[in-house]
């Protein structure tokens, strides 16, 4: 008997070469999708873990009763409620008082610093933007401030301004003779003329090198056009240079507004843990409720107070100069 006849085995075709373009596709496609993530995935740890959880806490521990007797175990605080809201917002009792100061005299400082940061920028830059000699050396003498870490320069002023031997009372007593005694500079009302000064020349070379950078935008044909129409110099900064830098404007006064407001560094270091009463702005008082007097709790309710206000200044100001519908250049 003969034996079956072994069929030879079948040799599967090769891919077609659509079936292939397509596999390749979509891998590439799936590849793809997934690597924006991968990328982003290390900036979104961190300010997971560097911002959004420590502001989490912050807002819990705005509901807990935190003080010096509960903070060694503060997982276990009591929960109050908006009791910590309600004695930070009284205006009748010494933190909510304290409060209401401290925010209309951060609201001053903050407008005055930024009004006298933003002309001195626009005029800086406005001269700046033209070509003449020397040119190079006064942008890098004027972006010096803005390029020195800003304790250094904190401390320095708190030197000159030093009541015994500063250099601003010698300079005032000693070589011009106005005044018979050196007033103190860094006590009682001059406090907050001093921290002004300080906080214009940080934040001055900022706006300098943001408006400097809008001016560079702008063609020098259309101021030669406004200068054989006949437009002075003023129309032609009305005119053409505020309209034309708009954009760089917007972002700028918004975050000159959001540094200044929140500022704690300058008052830090040239008064230490406790500003004096003329001088405490929102975010001192913040650390001197948190810890000096050790009350976590109203130093967490100031805060979230603090982030829903600036939340509602900025949404407000966008709305502002950008109505719905329209973009910044409209």
């Amino acid at each position: 008997m003969s034996a079956p006849a072994q069929t030879p085995p079948r040799i599967s075709e090769p891919p077609k070469p659509q079936k292939a373009a397509k596999a390749i596709k979509r891998s590439s496609i799936k590849r793809d999708r997934f690597f924006p993530y991968a990328l982003s995935a290390p900036a979104a740890f961190l300010e997971l873990l560097i911002h959004i959880i420590p502001m989490l806490l912050g807002v819990w521990i705005a509901f807990l009763s935190l003080t010096q007797f509960s903070i060694a175990n503060w997982v276990k605080a009591p929960f109050i409620g908006l009791q910590n809201f309600v004695t930070a917002l009284d205006p009748n009792g010494p933190i909510g008082s304290q409060f209401f100061d401290a925010l209309g005299r951060t609201f001053l400082f903050t407008i005055l610093v930024v009004g006298i940061a933003w002309s001195l920028g626009i005029f800086a830059a406005v001269l700046l933007a033209s070509k003449f000699r020397s040119n190079g050396f006064f942008r890098t003498l004027f972006l010096v401030p803005y390029a020195l870490p800003s304790y250094v320069t904190t401390i320095a002023w708190a030197f000159m301004f030093n009541q015994r031997d500063g250099m601003v009372n010698r300079f005032l007593v000693e070589d011009l003779g106005i005044l018979d005694e050196g007033p103190f500079w860094l006590l009682g009302s001059n406090s907050f003329f001093v921290m002004v000064v300080v906080a214009v020349w940080q934040f001055w070379p900022f706006a300098f090198l943001m408006l400097l950078a809008a001016l560079q935008s702008i063609p020098n044909e259309v101021y030669e056009a406004a200068s054989l129409d006949g437009a002075s110099l003023w129309k032609q900064f009305t005119r053409i240079t505020l309209p034309m830098i708009k954009h760089a404007n917007v972002v700028l006064l918004l975050m000159l507004g959001l540094w200044v407001f929140n500022q704690f560094d300058i008052p830090y270091l040239l008064f230490g843990p406790v500003s004096p009463e003329e001088a405490t702005l929102i975010s001192p008082l913040i650390y001197q409720q948190s810890f000096n007097n050790w009350n976590f709790g109203v130093g967490g309710a100031l805060s979230v107070i603090l982030l829903i206000a600036l939340l509602i200044v900025s949404a407000f100001y966008i709305r502002l100069v950008m109505p719905k519908g329209k973009s910044i250049d409209d």
